[in-house]
C-alpha cells in the first residue's frame, strides 16, 4: 500500500507531502496506480522548483520513500501560487486513494 500524507500548518496551508510504499496494485512497471501517484508528485515538486523557483527540502532515496517540505521563507506570491499547486496534488492524489482504496491511503496531518 502507498501511504500519502500531506502536512498542513494552523494557517490550512499544505506545506508538504510524503510518499511512502509501493501499491502493490500489479508488477512493477504495470502499475497504474503507482504510476499516478508518481506522475502526481514529480510534477508536482518540478513545478515548485521550475516555475515558482523554489527550493524545497527533499528526502528519499529509500525504495517507494519521497518527502518534500516547502522551505520556509517565501513571498506571499510564492506560498499563493505553491498553494495552488499543492493542493491540485491534493485532489489529484484524493482521486486515485478513491478509485483505489485497497492500495492508497491519504491521510492530512497537522504540524507547526
Amino acid at each position: 500500500m502507498t501511504r500519502c500524507t500531506l502536512f498542513v500548518d494552523g494557517a490550512s496551508r499544505i506545506t508538504g507531502f510524503s510518499i511512502k510504499g509501493h501499491s502493490g496494485y500489479a508488477e512493477e512497471g504495470s502499475d497504474i496506480v503507482c504510476a499516478g501517484i508518481s506522475a502526481l508528485v514529480i510534477t508536482t515538486e518540478n513545478a515548485l522548483c521550475q516555475l515558482l523557483k523554489l527550493s524545497p527540502t527533499e528526502r528519499g532515496g529509500e525504495d517507494g520513500f519521497l518527502e518534500v517540505l516547502l522551505p520556509e521563507k517565501m513571498t506571499e506570491a510564492q506560498m499563493h501560487d505553491a498553494q495552488l499547486l499543492m493542493n491540485t496534488l491534493h485532489i489529484g492524489l484524493e482521486n486515485i486513494a478513491q478509485a483505489y482504496p485497497d492500495y492508497v491511503r491519504l491521510t492530512v496531518r497537522k504540524v507547526r
